[in-house]
């Protein structure tokens, strides 16, 4: 089943709630130490695990515009993103650790903030029709990306890449009342 616009929107606050948390808990040292699984340090997960809010916005157009082409272009343009996996992958890891030395623990909640923000405004303007334009995608790219996404997928994404790399943090998890 789809995630509602309500759902989408509390995972997007559980997000920011739980950020704050590892940035308001964590010491340097705890930010600086590896993370569980990956190359990046906690920090430098942690920026990766917002830049995926980061993403959605700029996919939000390009789901829009290659929805309406022809379906051969589409699938045509993500098998090229495909081939590129590769290369992909060496941006996303030093992207993410360049990024982190700007978006670092005293930025980038904010820049959750910011981002989650504009996200909400988006989806909250968006209709059933809007949220079922398809378009193909490079499936090989990321775990959470399927052949074929809507934009209510799209919605859902950061949410997903979110939770899966906070399991990977060698941070003690936030408290929250509620789990997710």
């Amino acid at each position: 089943m789809d995630p509602t616009k309500d759902g989408i929107t509390t995972g997007y606050r559980h997000a920011i709630h739980d950020l704050a948390a590892w940035l308001g808990s964590a010491t340097p040292a705890e930010l600086r130490r590896k993370s569980a699984g990956t190359r990046w340090t906690n920090e430098e997960l942690l920026f990766h695990m917002v830049f995926g809010y980061m993403v959605v916005r700029a996919l939000l157009p390009l789901v829009r515009v290659v929805s309406r082409l022809p379906r051969p272009a589409g699938t045509a343009f993500a098998t090229a993103l495909n081939a590129a996996t590769g290369p992909f992958d060496v941006v996303n890891y030093w992207g993410s650790r360049a990024a982190a030395l700007v978006y670092n623990r005293r930025r980038m909640a904010r820049k959750l903030e910011k981002t989650v923000t504009a996200l909400i405004r988006q989806l909250e303007r968006e209709n059933p029709a809007s949220l079922a334009r398809t378009m193909p995608f490079p499936d090989r790219w990321d775990p959470f990306f399927k052949p074929v996404m809507t934009l209510n997928d799209v919605y859902a994404y950061p949410t997903l890449h979110f939770d899966f790399h906070a399991r990977q943090l060698s941070l003690r998890p936030p408290d929250r009342a509620g789990k997710r």
